[in-house]
Formats: C-alpha cells, sequence, structure tokens
C-alpha cells in the first residue's frame, strides 16, 4: 500500500503547490481523499492510471477540496470503463456532482454512484479492509477517514503441517483458509495447530479542516500513516480557532496521543511558501519527533508492520 499527496496546499493554489488531495493505492486498485485544484495535473504527472480510481472520499464541499472533481470524472470517461465510481461525502455532495454535470453538460459513459454520509459511521467495505468516516468539527460539515485492513492470518508452518501428518498439496491450503482437514492417519489437524498468531493488517487515515478534537486521537489511533492538517503555526492560533482549522503543534499532538507510525502534515496556509514551512515542521516536531512535511507528488510508502 503506499500514499500519493497529490497536492498540499490549502485555501489557493500556488504556482508551486496544488490544493489538497491524496491518492491511496492498495492491491492495484485507486482510492481518492479529497480532490483539489491541480489533482489531475499531479496524477498525469506521477503517471497513475486514474481511470482505475475506485472511489472518492470528500471531507467536505469547500471550493479547495473539491474543485478538481469534474476533472477527474471527465477524464475518466475517456476511456472505456464499466466499473462504478463510488463517491463518498457529507451533505451537498451530491448536489456538486449532479450540478456539475450538468452545467458543464459532461459526457459520462460509466456509472456514478454518489453516496451522502453522516459520521460516523462504516462508507465502504470489501473483503479485506473497510474505510470508516468520523466528525470532524469546521466551518460546514467535515468528516475524516480511516482505511483499515483486517487482521491477516498468521504464518504457515510447513514443518509442523508433515509432522502432523497432512502432504503438501491441497489440503495446506484448505488450512491456511481456515478450514479442518484429515491427516494421512485419520486424525483431525486445526488450522491453529499450523498456522502462527494473526497479524495486524495496515491502517491509514486523512484528518483536515478541523479544530483540534481529544476524539480524533482515538479515531485514527495506530495508524500506520497519517495524513493531517498542520496549517498554521502556534503564534496563530487566534487565527486557526476562528476559522476552524489546525496548528502544526496540533497535528503532531493528535500523531503522539494516538501512537502513530507516521504522521506527514498537509492543507499549509497560502501565507508560507515552501522555504517557510520549516516554521510548521520545527513546531510539530517538538511534541512529536517523526513529524514531516507533505510536499506535491510526494510517494510513501505503507508496508506491513510485522
Amino acid at each position: 500500500m503506499e500514499a500519493f499527496v497529490l497536492g498540499c496546499g490549502g485555501m489557493m493554489p500556488l504556482p508551486y503547490r496544488h490544493l489538497t488531495s491524496v491518492l491511496l493505492r492498495r492491491d492495484g486498485d485507486l482510492f481518492l481523499f479529497d480532490g483539489g485544484e491541480g489533482t489531475q495535473v499531479s496524477l498525469r504527472r506521477l503517471n497513475l492510471k486514474w481511470k482505475k480510481i475506485n472511489a472518492i472520499f470528500v471531507s467536505h464541499t469547500h471550493a479547495d477540496h473539491v474543485t478538481g472533481l469534474p476533472g477527474i470524472l471527465m477524464l475518466s470517461a475517456q476511456v472505456d470503463r464499466d466499473e462504478p465510481l463510488y463517491i463518498y461525502g457529507p451533505p451537498k455532495i451530491k448536489e456538486y456532482i449532479e450540478t456539475s454535470r450538468k452545467v458543464l453538460d459532461m459526457y459520462i459513459n460509466y456509472p456514478i454512484v454518489v453516496k451522502e454520509i453522516t459520521a460516523p459511521c462504516v462508507v465502504h467495505e470489501e473483503k479485506d479492509f473497510i474505510v470508516r468516516a468520523f466528525p470532524l468539527d469546521h466551518t460546514k460539515t467535515c468528516v475524516g477517514y480511516t482505511l483499515e485492513e483486517h487482521e491477516r492470518p498468521g504464518e504457515f508452518n510447513p514443518e509442523k503441517a508433515r509432522e502432523l501428518g497432512v502432504p503438501c498439496g491441497p489440503l495446506w491450503s484448505k488450512l491456511q483458509n481456515g478450514e479442518e482437514v484429515q491427516a494421512s492417519d485419520g486424525k483431525t489437524v486445526k488450522p491453529e495447530q499450523v498456522m502462527g498468531k494473526k497479524r495486524s493488517g495496515r491502517k491509514f487515515s486523512f484528518v483536515t479542516d478541523t479544530l483540534y478534537k481529544e476524539s480524533i486521537a482515538k479515531e485514527v489511533k495506530d495508524s500506520d500513516l497519517l495524513i493531517c492538517e498542520g496549517m498554521f503555526e502556534d503564534a496563530l492560533i487566534d487565527q486557526a480557532k476562528e476559522k476552524k482549522h489546525m496548528t502544526a503543534s496540533q497535528a503532531a499532538t493528535i500523531a503522539k496521543d494516538a501512537n502513530v507510525k507516521r504522521m506527514c502534515m498537509i492543507h499549509y496556509s497560502p501565507r508560507y511558501n515552501d522555504k517557510e514551512l520549516h516554521i510548521l515542521l520545527e513546531e510539530a516536531q517538538k511534541i512529536y519527533p517523526n513529524a514531516e512535511l507533505s510536499r506535491d507528488r510526494m510517494q510513501i510508502e505503507i508496508p506491513f508492520r510485522d
């Protein structure tokens, strides 16, 4: 699993910084979190297969998080596509998508399924993972997301299987799939006799545009990667509160309290040019030493822990 930061800016695009958007690639599937202006540009520059985007998860309907979506919808119509594109988001996202299609007279040759959500809830579920939304506190309804894989089976012990009289072949596959089998001596062999302890899956979290809330740390707890808003420095905390955003040190506090493995900040105020972002980084690292700055077109690997 890996994440691609397509844009890390907030409020307005800059010549060197697109607006907030993150693409997550997992086993060939693509999931887009927000789609600010410039999303298409980064997708093309990274040579990512945008036509395979399975679902889009929108935090809220402020312009700097959705203005890139119409282009994505039209771009996806340039190829043959049978699979539906799912779009999840708070109230107004359906109206925004439908109005954009009508006003722009979009040619769409594939199904688009828009689902408005009320957090907290599981918004998307597949065989081995779920995507969950949880409430944030912004100037309009806003949600954060976590993609969390289910536990993986433990490692199979072939030597133990042989000792128990189970020959190599289809019976090994059954044991690995959780089924009991009959050994050569007729005894029953259970999966737990040849399988190690279950192993944890991976967890990705996306949080942007919110006041600091202690509850966020509980939602993103133990994330392998947390992409989190760190919009202002502490000196501007009053402005952050007024606009319902977070400071870099508040993002770091969430990362520390949540025991995340890695945290990259995003959604910087345009008041900071790239040379000035060290101000945010230094304040965050005082609390969470492993804090990082995300950058446009940054690629982040999310490996298994064990």
